[in-house]
């Protein structure tokens, strides 16, 4: 049995992620002062891919050594970040003017040596002394660079910088988390804390790096160039990648699934940390005199009052967003969350509104810094003036349903409530544009939760299109019209759900408001009709649980007008 290990510099040395082979599992993140540390009683069947320069000519003509130029072409306009390594003598400096001097004096043109690349020298001729001192070792250790890991990984450039000015770019780390995830790192590893003395940013170039080395293992290892070259000590000149086992994609998350589970776990690490982890109360069997074992997922507690702000964040952080901002429509809540989302991330916001919408969501749109328009009586009007503002100015659409990444980042829930409530037998989630039970149920799809969508009587587009087979469709008059007034799912909800959602139940506009009057007399929570919509399912009859089921109740939304809510409730 061997090992395979990537391996990066860091600031208590190198930071190595090792994997026996063959076996499966979490990858050890380890760091080590010296390289000899990991070396020491190494397997035979071993392969270590190194973010380092290995080889060193003598004389450098043209901008760096011949990977470096060649790989940088490969980049796109993330090239610059392939230092530029001078020759040996400089690399052998231990002073930055005298390491400048030997650098002009051995390349054609004359070039210097950058303060970022001389901080990697001692680094580098710790590597050489290793490699030049112990040629057994030749065989087994790859120069490789994560920037090109990445892009094979992708089939294409990436398309956000890892660092802006030094700093550290959550879309980059984000992006490039995605792509170690649909790679085969498990979710815990990216998730974990790095260990001390490294940087998060390290850890994914390690990462990235190990799984270049399991493709060398495998055979499909590519070098740049091809074969590699020779320094005068004899040691290989060539960057290496790896030829996929099959041609990439663009989407690395991409099934027979619209919407599969590495890509949702890509989104539950873009948005950690910007989307909050909400509740669960458990209230046990007999609750709401049902003798199911019932438990609420109190996302009314999300940030900006709703689920929408999962989805808006994964849009923010998986794409790139122009100059001219994002815009989106929104009967409130969608915008409230694109505002919120916006405002986190620096970026503008313009949001399109119906006259419908609560005069509460609409200041709140307007309270995290968003530009609020006015777009027609009804939704749909709403959507079309917004398609019409990013067909003239080029601004990034945030759809608040029918977009793989708006399902994806909602299906973060779902995610996050198995872990919550591993046991559940079934979910209620209500359903406006079929946008969180489109990601809940995708989630859910290979397990055997049974999930149900709940719609008002008067709002029912997606109990239509299954009824249909279809979109199809749809008036819409319901005191949850605001939240759950969608006319048309959509043909991406629709091919979702019909797999995936077991049915919809419909409820009358009394249910919900019993469903929002009980959830503040009971526990003090003030919820939007469209959040109480799948508790009223319980409450009315709408759906009938089975004694004893584990049933979960979701509770999505919580921008009310309070005077409305106080009306309610006498």
């Amino acid at each position: 049995m061997g090992w395979i290990a990537g391996v990066d510099g860091c600031k208590a040395g190198w930071i190595a992620a090792i994997r026996e082979v063959p076996g499966e599992g979490e990858p050890e993140l380890r760091v080590i002062p010296r390289l000899d540390n990991l070396l020491a009683g190494r397997p035979a069947a071993s392969v270590i891919a190194i973010d380092m320069p290995i080889g060193l000519p003598d004389r450098i003509a043209g901008s760096g050594r011949g990977p470096e130029q060649l790989v940088r072409l490969l980049l796109g306009e993330r090239q610059s970040s392939v230092f530029s390594i001078p020759a040996r003598a400089a690399i052998e400096a231990t002073e930055y003017r005298a390491a400048c001097g030997l650098a002009l004096a051995h390349s054609y043109p004359p070039r210097k040596v950058s303060q970022q690349g001389f901080h990697l020298f001692p680094r580098i001729r710790e590597l050489d002394a290793l490699l030049r001192s112990e040629p057994a070792h030749l065989g087994c250790i790859h120069e490789v660079h994560p920037e090109l890991a990445f892009a094979t990984m992708r089939g294409a450039p990436l398309l956000h910088p890892k660092k802006i000015k030094g700093s550290v770019n959550p879309a980059g780390m984000a992006e490039r988390q995605a792509l170690l995830l649909a790679a085969g790192v498990p979710a815990a590893t990216l998730q974990a804390r790095p260990p001390r003395g490294a940087a998060s940013d390290d850890v994914l170039d390690a990462l990235a790096a190990l799984i270049v080395a399991e493709h060398i293992l495998a055979g499909r290892g590519r070098p740049f160039p091809d074969p590699p070259g020779r320094d005068s000590h004899g040691l290989p000149i060539a960057i290496w990648t790896y030829r996929p086992a099959s041609p990439p994609t663009q989407d690395t998350a991409m099934t027979d699934r619209p919407v599969p589970r590495p890509m949702i776990e890509a989104a539950a690490l873009r948005i950690a940390g910007h989307a909050r982890v909400t509740p669960v109360m458990r209230l046990g069997r007999g609750a709401f005199g049902s003798d199911a074992d019932i438990s609420l997922k109190l996302e009314c507690l999300q940030h900006a009052g709703s689920f929408k702000t999962r989805g808006a964040f994964n849009n923010l952080l998986a794409l790139e967003v122009p100059t001219a901002g994002v815009a989106a429509a929104s009967g409130g809540n969608h915008g409230a969350a694109v505002a919120y989302a916006a405002r986190a991330r620096g970026v503008k916001a313009t949001i399109f509104v119906p006259e419908i919408s609560p005069a509460a969501k609409v200041e709140a749109i307007r309270r995290f810094g968003a530009e609020v328009v006015i777009g027609g009586a009804q939704y749909d009007d709403a959507q079309a003036a917004c398609d019409r503002f990013v067909a003239a100015t080029g601004a990034l659409k945030i759809h608040p349903f029918a977009a793989r990444e708006t399902m994806a980042g909602q299906g973060t829930l779902g995610r996050e409530w198995e872990a919550q409530e591993p046991d559940l037998d079934t979910v209620l989630v209500a359903v406006g544009g079929g946008g969180l039970i489109s990601g809940i149920a995708a989630w859910f799809a290979d397990s055997d939760v049974k999930v149900v969508g709940v719609e008002p009587e008067g709002s029912r587009a997606l109990h239509a299109a299954l009824q249909a087979n279809g979109p199809v469709e749809v008036t819409v008059a319901s005191i949850a019209a605001d939240s759950l007034g969608a006319r048309n799912v959509g043909p991406l909800v629709h091919e979702v759900c019909r797999d995936t959602v077991d049915h919809v139940a419909l409820v009358p506009d009394t249910a919900i408001t019993q469903a929002q009057a009980t959830l503040w007399r009971d526990f003090r929570l003030a919820v939007e009709p469209g959040g109480a919509a799948a508790l009223g399912a319980l409450l009315c009859g709408a759906y009938k649980p089975a004694p004893g089921e584990r049933l979960g109740v979701l509770v999505c939304g919580a921008n009310i007008d309070l005077a409305k809510l106080a009306t309610l409730v006498g």
